[in-house]
């Protein structure tokens, strides 16, 4: 797995072993984040990596132009490697790790500007995650297109073989 664009492009990540965690594949972090950067999403932004895993997401947002990323995992694997992909691409310095439960660890989290959230396929906690963000856009990856409510409106929902990746927006 590789940083896909911007400023760390090539660069190599490493994803913990084991199947608890499934990285985000380059073709839809490709498609996400050109996405987010037409919208003019990415550059200077602060984003919050909710369930991060190896860090693939927040770590291609810092390589697009991002300002900073706070990741948020609790999974000691995933964390090492994590910690390790965040050193080696040296963006440490714009680099936040929280351990802990993303979706208490959410509501602490303010002032961002994206919010990506990737947890595990089977979990079924989305309306009180999107109730504890405070953001104005999240991008949400699962194995189904989640249902907005409480304040949120879908942007678009796009299919990548098993993967869904819904982009909520907040109703002003």
């Amino acid at each position: 797995m590789r940083v896909v664009a911007g400023e760390l492009r090539g660069r190599r990540i490493i994803a913990p072993p084991g199947n608890d965690t499934r990285p985000t594949s380059d073709k839809v972090r490709q498609a996400v984040f050109n996405a987010l950067e037409s919208a003019g999403l990415i550059d200077g932004a602060v984003v919050v990596d909710l369930f991060a895993g190896s860090g693939a997401m927040g770590i291609e947002a810092l390589s697009r132009g991002a300002a900073s990323c706070t990741f948020v995992e609790r999974d000691r694997a995933a964390l090492a490697a994590l910690r390790t992909n965040l050193e080696a691409l040296k963006v440490v310095d714009r680099s936040r790790v929280v351990v802990g439960d993303a979706t208490a660890q959410a509501s602490h989290l303010r002032d961002a500007d994206l919010v990506i959230a990737d947890p595990p396929y089977l979990f079924d906690g989305w309306e009180a995650l999107l109730g504890s963000i405070d953001a104005p856009d999240v991008i949400a990856e699962s194995d189904r297109e989640i249902v907005p409510s409480g304040g949120w409106e879908l942007v678009r929902a796009r299919h990548y073989g098993r993967t869904v990746i819904t982009w909520l927006q907040r109703v002003a």
